[in-house]
């Protein structure tokens, strides 16, 4: 049974971070109930307010990004301002930061600094490289975190030159990461009633996803390469031209698997076949195999086609763009498009929650604040007691 309990909703978190990495983060924890202030400096907005298409004059991205969070300005760089943070400080639970090491302790701000004020303080620290070693101030962004994890190398086709994918996904793990490390922390924190700071490198968290790349490497000899759609030995698992030109995927390496596409292909042979009746020799025939498997998904229509595989029970589908995720009915019965209320868009669609919890699920309960220091007052007046002229003193200083 569901309850209006957001599992996080006791957890004060004061994000600091611009861009990606760190603020996705805080969309993570946000959309699970933790109190998210998103802090800007005063007169320069994080440039994710303009990042990707955009809509009279707003930015598409940030509403997403930045939902579920409260905006506050503060001057990090100004004394005062500093001390306002830390006032904030003794009453948070989380601090997410993605600046180049060494930024917040320039600024006063370090973490040793602020567990004084604070002992059971989380601070969450992404950057390129982590907060240690040689490279710990070289200036950082999720592409080079790409390259540098061994993403990229195996990216794209092998007679063309190391590709991206399509999304910044070297932000994207890392955040991923960090909100992991966040939790943990603040679990641990529960017996031991300390805080700790959560170390994440944006090329540490491509490399923890890339499989056994070293040991191939080290006990076989083998360097990963690109490979464009296949996988090396794993076969078939590919994508397949059909008779209404488009393409479907298709996964059918394990051995049952394999047998059911055989017969949804109508040549149950094949499974019996020495060149393809076990793993290591469908691996070895992948091009041969590929070529028969296409053959026959040319002679139908995608829709006929995974309709005779799902029938089988053969995992396949075809490539989606945003139509196709719009009218899949799987996306509507889970909640994955979700509209919620924009102050100049209207009806704002955006990515559901990830992932489902079943008596405590997470919420979108606002878009991205459309201007910076919507949530001044809220934050500076009934949190920490500003009066409104010391707020309007504060803001024609520019300290916030």
């Amino acid at each position: 049974m569901e309850t209006n309990q957001l599992p996080l909703q006791d957890l004060r978190v004061l994000e600091l971070g611009t861009l990606i990495a760190g603020p996705f983060s805080g969309r993570l924890l946000g959309d699970f109930g933790a109190e998210l202030i998103k802090v800007e400096p005063p007169g320069k907005s994080d440039p994710m307010r303009n990042w990707g298409n955009s809509k009279e004059g707003t930015g598409l991205w940030w509403p997403v990004q930045s939902r579920n969070k409260k905006s506050i300005t503060l001057n990090l760089r100004d004394e005062e301002g500093q001390k306002i943070l830390k006032e904030l400080v003794k009453q948070t639970d989380i601090i997410i930061e993605n600046f180049r090491p060494g930024t917040m302790e320039k600024w006063n701000l370090s973490y040793e600094e602020l567990s004084e004020i604070n002992p059971r303080l989380i601070m969450v620290r992404t950057s390129g490289y982590g907060q240690t070693g040689p490279y710990r101030h070289r200036a950082g962004f999720g592409s080079v975190g790409e390259a540098m994890g061994g993403l990229r190398n195996v990216t794209g086709f092998p007679d063309r030159p190391p590709s991206r994918i399509g999304v910044s996904i070297g932000d994207t793990l890392a955040a991923l990461f960090a909100t992991i490390g966040c939790l943990v922390a603040v679990h641990e924190r529960e017996s031991s009633g300390r805080g700790q700071v959560v170390d994440t490198a944006l090329y540490e968290s491509v490399f923890s996803v890339m499989e056994s790349m070293i040991p191939d490497y080290l006990l076989a000899g083998y360097v990963r390469e690109r490979m464009g759609n296949i996988l090396p030995g794993v076969a078939p698992s590919n994508i397949y031209f059909t008779k209404d030109k488009t393409y479907i995927v298709i996964g059918a390496n394990a051995d049952g698997v394999f047998r059911r596409l055989c017969e949804a292909m109508g040549q149950p042979e094949l499974a019996d076949d020495p060149k393809y009746a076990t793993h290591g020799a469908r691996g070895e025939h992948m091009k041969e195999l590929d070529l028969l498997i296409e053959e026959w998904t040319k002679t139908l229509d995608a829709k006929e086609s995974l309709a005779i595989l799902d029938k089988k029970g053969v995992p396949s589908g075809l490539i989606y763009t945003a139509k196709e995720v719009l009218e899949d009915p799987q996306y509507k019965e889970r909640e994955m498009i979700v509209n919620v209320e924009h102050p100049t868009l209207g009806q704002f669609p955006m990515p559901g929650v990830v992932p489902k919890l079943s008596r405590t699920p997470g919420k979108v309960k606002y878009p991205g604040a459309e201007t910076m220091g919507k949530h001044n007052c809220e934050i500076y007046g009934e949190l920490l007691g500003y009066s409104e002229d010391k707020l309007m003193e504060l803001q024609e200083r520019q300290v916030i």
